[in-house]
């Protein structure tokens, strides 16, 4: 995860992860490039729902009370954060950029011009969707394509092809304005799927070709990496908590209780030995001391699995309909929380007839051993993220870019400077 020219960010970096069932804070010290875990804090969310912001005091107690625990054990205040996005209904495009270089050999300047380029909205028509990401998974020299680092090469053209993601404005509005009132301000915001793919792939995954895909509360999001970039990602408005809905109307039983079974006797598939043993289900307005109400454990499972079955179809027809199913071959690493039920990776395989492992956290030592679990992948991920940097993106394509140039008199004038002398 170093960068290409073999300087990494130093310091404090802080990530919020802001999700459906959990808003996460993670504050990190860099020791000799590699990030160290100084503070972690988490709670319920509340006032989140599929990754969107439902009720902006609710959320914002959530942040709060999420940081305050990070600051505490950190023994630090911050003022700044890397966020997450599931909201805005995400959409992945790639696009193909082109600057003509006069023949001459191919500099960062030229490099800086071409992704400009891509840095440019481009939103289909669609005037209320924002730039979110915009990154370069290959560059091209007069039509010769499958180039990483064209620096030092000539020609006329140099272009790029660039992976770019958009979100609705006003989800993104949202969820800005609900950081910026706990008094932080959002130094980059990273999709969700993206992060947590930084944290828990091996670096032979991003090049061979990898599927990841994130199972978290409100949402089941997916990145596809392939020769060390990610190409593609997508968002799906169904995650665990929808499993912990139908367990409750199936079960009759309160959406705790629902939590709690789907955590303790929960399994994506039932085998026969399930017939026989019977579960404490209590019932919706009941005492827990009243008559008991025993089901066997086979009819929570029956309730699971089809949810989960759901879930993976969706996966599958997304990931056809993108075009990088077969580029990507067989290879799934399953992560976030909702991954964490037993049999969820079994069902997998199945559904997408793929290989599939567990993924969590590789990239960040000091976890909690509470916290070392897949359902961290993304907080932990947009920390892996910052420490990346801004980078030279023809290497890693898998590291955010350059930040763009500063608007103004005084940001053109600071641009044209570094680019000239």
């Amino acid at each position: 995860m170093a960068k290409a020219n073999g300087k990494t960010r130093t310091g404090t970096i802080a990530a919020l992860d802001i999700g459906s069932s959990k808003v996460c804070c993670v504050i990190a010290r860099t020791e000799g490039g590699s990030p160290r875990i100084a503070g972690l804090g988490h709670v319920v969310a509340k006032g989140v729902r599929s990754g969107a912001i439902t009720g902006m005091d609710d959320a914002e107690a959530s942040i709060l009370a999420a940081v305050n625990a990070a600051e505490k054990m950190a023994g630090e205040t911050i003022a700044k954060v890397i966020v997450n996005c599931s909201a805005g209904a995400p959409v992945s495009e790639t696009i193909a950029v082109e600057v003509a270089i006069a023949g001459h050999e191919v500099n960062d300047t030229d490099i800086r011009r071409v992704l400009d380029q891509g840095r440019q909205p481009r939103t289909n028509g669609h005037a209320d969707r924002d730039l979110i990401h915009s990154i370069p998974v290959g560059f091209a020299i007069d039509g010769s394509r499958g180039i990483r680092d064209p620096r030092g090469m000539f020609g006329d053209r140099l272009g790029a092809s660039m992976h770019t993601v958009t979100a609705a404005s006003s989800a993104l509005r949202n969820l800005s304005t609900v950081v910026q009132r706990c008094h932080l301000d959002i130094e980059d915001m990273v999709v969700s799927p993206y992060a947590s793919g930084l944290s828990t792939l091996v670096e032979d995954e991003m090049d061979l070709g990898v599927t990841l895909i994130d199972m978290g509360g409100g949402t089941t999001s997916l990145a596809v990496f392939f020769d060390g970039a990610v190409v593609h990602t997508d968002v799906a408005p169904i995650g665990g908590n929808h499993v912990t809905s139908d367990i409750a109307r199936g079960l009759s039983t309160p959406l705790n209780e629902a939590e709690r079974l789907k955590t303790l006797h929960g399994c994506a598939t039932s085998g026969a030995i399930d017939e026989r043993e019977l579960i404490d289900v209590p019932l919706v307005g009941e005492e827990r001391r009243g008559a008991p109400n025993h089901v066997p454990k086979s009819f929570l499972n029956q309730i699971i699995q089809p949810r989960l079955e759901e879930t993976f179809e969706v996966v599958r027809a997304r990931l056809e309909s993108s075009g990088f199913d077969k580029l990507v071959g067989r290879r799934v690493v399953l992560t976030g929380g909702a991954s964490q039920l037993q049999g969820v990776r079994e069902l997998a395989g199945i559904i997408l007839d793929k290989q599939v492992r567990l993924g969590r956290p590789l990239r960040i030592s000091g976890l909690p051993e509470a916290a070392s679990n897949p359902a961290f992948a993304t907080s932990t991920g947009l920390v892996a993220y910052a420490v990346a940097g801004p980078t030279d993106a023809a290497r890693h394509g898998h590291a955010p870019l350059m930040r763009p140039p500063s608007s103004g008199l005084f940001g053109r004038i600071g641009s044209w400077l570094k680019e000239n002398f």
